[in-house]
């Protein structure tokens, strides 16, 4: 599929891929405090239903092993548009999962449900933020909706996939 010849900009439907990282299919059961009631699944059908309101296609997967999380975003830079990614507590330590997501061709917005900077000391760093296009984090399942709209909104003003920089 040559998504590049598809129609112009503004008409495109774009691809995003949601990536969540370890324990995040512990959603509802995990800290209620720091990441909410909702189920996964709960979770999910929210995400599908901002994809619909957007007019985006997206792919949801979840994976707590750090090899998988690099796979799966490898396979994704040609297969979408961008990518929405939380990866969990990768985030503070793998910069494997860093290395890869500077390596991709597609935008990578980083997403976080609580706010990594007010919480444990080893959570406010994250080595994956700086190659990433930016990172939303504390806001709960908004961040994820703030994340597609991200996504959306760079995709359409030209996001130049070879310098992930927006085009003039």
């Amino acid at each position: 599929m040559d998504r590049e010849k598809k129609g112009n900009k503004g008409n495109k439907k774009y691809k995003i891929f949601i990536l969540h990282g370890p324990n995040l299919n512990f959603l509802g059961r995990r800290s209620k405090k720091h990441y909410g009631k909702r189920t996964y699944e709960q979770f999910n059908s929210e995400l599908k239903k901002k994809a619909l309101e957007l007019n985006v296609d997206i792919e949801i997967r979840q994976t707590n092993s750090e090899g998988e999380m690099i796979d799966y975003l490898q396979n994704s830079d040609d297969r979408f548009d961008a990518a929405v990614v939380n990866p969990g507590a990768y985030t503070h330590y793998s910069y494997a999962l860093r290395d890869c997501i500077e390596s991709l061709s597609i935008p990578v917005i980083e997403v976080h449900l609580s706010n990594i900077y007010r919480r444990e000391d080893f959570r406010r760093k994250s080595v994956t933020a700086p190659a990433s296009y930016g990172q939303i984090s504390g806001f709960g399942i908004d961040s994820y909706m703030l994340g597609l709209e991200a996504a959306l909104n760079l995709l359409k003003k030209g996001m130049n996939k070879n310098e992930k920089t927006l085009e003039d």
